[in-house]
């Protein structure tokens, strides 16, 4: 079964050493049943429409003279690539034909259609040959056999057939683009480009996996390379914009080329010959990459004013005249923009509903995003009032905005547009997982961050996920808007879905920020650094993983120099990580961190005073929104113990979350059973935290939930649990709801270093992720 269709273009076979070049690339990528789409060689083709040219003219000299062109270049290429009978067969079939031509050429009777068709029959029958000679199992296949299009007009069914039935499973088979041929068996053409048609109409009769066009460029650029040496190759466009690429003339892609693909999985890809190890561009369904910015040039271009288009006349001109024609509706009235050479034709056709508005004019169309597109006009008028180039006609389209001027767009000022309009063209791209109180807030802070996040890189949203739905857009979402993009196009989704369209996104940059507490989500850290994904966590989990997936995990980022902060994962919005790291950095040696590290239990043992029961605070702050739905998990302490653990690997230490010692703030028979029946015994938790508080206060002391960490002559000490500090001591003084990390390390021994402030609360989290954000964009820029 066919897997993949290669097409080769004429400057891929135009000499014996093009040949070989493209029989070694079909040996290496194609497998027995795949299909190879040639053009004629070389100028071949131009050179049989001259012989056209003289026959219409009844010129017989001349004619002879192109015959004789046509066989010497043939003859050449067959002599250096066959030997033996496989040589004398094709020269012998060469002849014959060009005797029929000549003979048809002087009876009168010669049919253009026909005459052109010979360039792709040669060219298959001596690739088919040529490889052949090599080993290969290989067939040449006159596409007017597999293509019948009456009237122009292709008859799907009926090809899809007869390729079925033609086209061999085990061989490679090598088929003539370009031609046709109606019910009669006339020959027809595919018209302009008609190649690269023929490629995708077999792929999608043949329903192959993949076409690739391979030609003697190394793939799609951001403009002309041959004229902008800082022209961007692009590894991935979308189908849309190559369709809008080819409806602006531009020569890599056709619009005809692409109309098969629509609705299928098949991918296409442009490749160079010339380089065959060089990746080349994918053109992949919308959705599946960013929007790009294109500079494509036009020269001598005439526009026309035209009213009244009916309905399809527009298509029709378009196939009769086989060129671009850009259509512009200016205030409900059509302006049309044409080759000159067509413009004569065009006037005709119209009579007297066209009028020509400007002659011989030059000029380029940007293709960008849409949402970008207002912006990029503003800075093509500057560009060109900096260029001295004078406006004659602009168009803001829908993807694209056209601009022509009196004097062509040469390499200098190509390149002075391409700098200005496309630049270096870095971007990140953002996937916010987790939607919850804190997500929504991170969403909505979105939009006042861009600008100092734009400062250094162009930043986009591309993903939110929530649970088991994902909303996705390579182009970017609109975080004001996101709810309702939300509500219309999220979709649910897998974890091997979402790793998959990240490894896909083509930006140059990509973080991946986790506000959920889901641990099966952090566990995906690895498969995001495999797909080159920086990391920003509010989840403890990853940080606080076993040890050896903790390391390898950190390896993995190094190796792909990709970042990971965490800083809200301790403290919420407080730099507690920041601080570490810059005494670290600075040379010093922490030797103890210890404090309040929960929000709730700091608002919880701020608030007891013994007036009213610790359970009805307890109830009093679930109801606030201060606790998990189960006010277990904070009374647990298990988060805190996490929160010591990072602080711990912060500074290097090699602990595992069962090395640091942990006593709840609850009795141990509270644990078992559900909340709703734990309330039924919260006197016991009344009476624990009651005795110790008494005690505490015989000591002029306070409870506080405390985290310790200890290194002392290398050993590590660490606990978490209630404890009761001395009224003067920093933990006692502290804000319900705040949290405190006291710092002690050589330079801080005797005074030390204190960061306090709110530790939770959905707004000053949601600022301390774009803190880190914000930190990661510096740091690419």
């Amino acid at each position: 079964m066919a897997k993949v269709v290669h097409k080769f273009g004429g400057s891929s076979l135009s000499s014996a050493a093009r040949y070989h070049a493209v029989a070694n690339i079909v040996l290496a990528h194609s497998q027995a049943g795949d299909l190879v789409v040639v053009s004629a060689a070389g100028k071949t083709t131009d050179t049989l429409v001259k012989l056209w040219q003289t026959f219409e003219q009844q010129d017989l000299h001349s004619g002879m003279d192109v015959i004789s062109l046509l066989r010497n270049h043939q003859q050449e290429l067959i002599q250096e690539l066959l030997s033996g009978k496989r040589k004398a067969q094709v020269l012998i079939q060469l002849e014959q034909e060009l005797t029929q031509v000549w003979q048809a050429f002087e009876q009168g009777n010669l049919q253009e259609a026909a005459l052109l068709a010979h360039g792709e029959l040669w060219s298959a029958r001596l690739l088919s040959a040529y490889l052949q000679q090599l080993g290969v199992e290989a067939q040449a296949l006159d596409a007017r056999q597999l293509l019948c299009a009456p009237q122009g007009q292709l008859l799907h069914r009926v090809n899809e057939q007869q390729c079925q039935r033609l086209i061999g499973a085990d061989k490679i088979n090598v088929i003539t683009g370009f031609i046709a041929a109606d019910q009669q068996g006339q020959t027809v053409t595919l018209g302009r480009n008609g190649s690269d048609y023929s490629a995708t109409l077999f792929a999608r009769y043949m329903d192959v996996d993949e076409v690739c066009i391979w030609t003697d460029t190394q793939g799609v650029f951001s403009t002309d390379p041959r004229k902008v040496a800082s022209a961007q190759k692009y590894h991935k466009i979308c189908r849309a914009q190559a369709q809008l690429l080819a409806a602006l003339g531009n020569p890599v892609l056709h619009a005809k080329t692409l109309s098969p693909l629509h609705g299928t999985n098949i991918k296409l890809a442009v490749r160079s010959s010339y380089d065959s190890d060089a990746l080349g561009t994918e053109v992949v369904r919308e959705g599946g990459c960013k929007h790009k910015h294109f500079i494509t040039t036009l020269a001598q271009q005439d526009v026309i004013k035209v009213h009244q288009l009916e309905q399809g006349e527009l298509e029709q001109l378009r196939r009769q005249l086989q060129t671009s024609l850009i259509a512009c509706d200016v205030k409900g009235v059509w302006h049309l923009v044409v080759p000159q050479q067509h413009s004569g034709e065009l006037l005709h056709h119209f009579g007297e509903r066209a009028q020509l508005l400007e002659s011989n004019v030059n000029g380029f169309a940007l293709v960008a995003p849409q949402r970008e597109l207002e912006k990029c006009q503003q800075q093509v008028k500057q560009g060109l009032s900096e260029l001295n180039l004078n406006g004659r006609f602009s168009y803001l389209g829908e993807g694209y905005s056209l601009q022509l001027t009196d004097e062509e767009i040469g390499a200098d000022s190509l390149g002075y547009l391409h700098q200005r309009l496309l630049g270096a063209q870095r971007q990140l791209a953002v996937v916010v997982a987790g939607l919850g109180n804190v997500g929504e807030v991170f969403v909505a802070q979105f939009a006042q961050q861009l600008a100092r996040l734009r400062q250094h890189i162009d930043v986009k949203v591309v993903a939110l996920v929530r649970s088991e739905t994902l909303l996705f857009d390579p182009c970017g979402i609109d975080t004001e808007q996101w709810q309702t993009a939300w509500e219309q196009n999220a979709q649910p989704y897998t974890h091997d879905e979402l790793l998959s369209r990240l490894a896909q996104l083509d930006y140059e940059h990509k973080v991946v920020i986790d506000i959920t507490a889901s641990e099966a989500f952090s566990q995906l850290y690895p498969q995001f650094a495999k797909a080159d994904c920086h990391l920003i966590s509010a989840n403890k989990y990853a940080g606080t993983a076993p040890l050896v997936w903790y390391q390898s995990l950190k390896q993995e980022l190094a190796q792909r120099n990709l970042q990971w902060r965490y800083n809200t994962s301790v403290g919420a919005g407080l730099p507690i990580n920041f601080a570490l790291a810059d005494l670290q950095n600075s040379g010093d040696r922490v030797t103890r961190v210890q404090g309040v590290f929960s929000g709730t239990l700091s608002w919880l043992c701020s608030q007891y005073d013994g007036s009213e029961s610790f359970s009805q605070l307890l109830l009093k702050a679930q109801e606030l929104g201060f606790t998990e739905p189960d006010p277990r998990e904070d009374l647990s302490g298990r988060d805190v113990q996490r929160k010591l653990l990072i602080l711990a690997r912060e500074l290097g230490l090699e602990l595992e979350l069962n090395d640091i010692e942990l006593s709840a703030l609850m009795p141990s028979q509270l644990a078992a059973g559900t909340w709703l029946e734990c309330q039924g015994k919260l006197d016991a938790l009344d009476e624990f935290v009651a005795t110790r508080a008494q005690q505490a206060a015989v000591e002029q002391k306070v409870l506080r939930y405390n985290a310790d960490l200890r290194i002392e002559q290398g050993k590590v000490e660490a606990k978490v649990g209630l404890v009761a500090v001395p009224t003067s001591d920093p933990l006692a003084g502290l804000q319900p709801g705040d949290n405190i990390f006291v710092v002690n390390s050589n330079w801080y021994q005797d005074n030390a270093l204190v960061i306090q402030g709110p530790g939770a609360g959905k707004e000053v989290t949601a600022a301390g992720v774009h803190s880190d954000l914000y930190w990661l964009a510096s740091k690419l820029s």
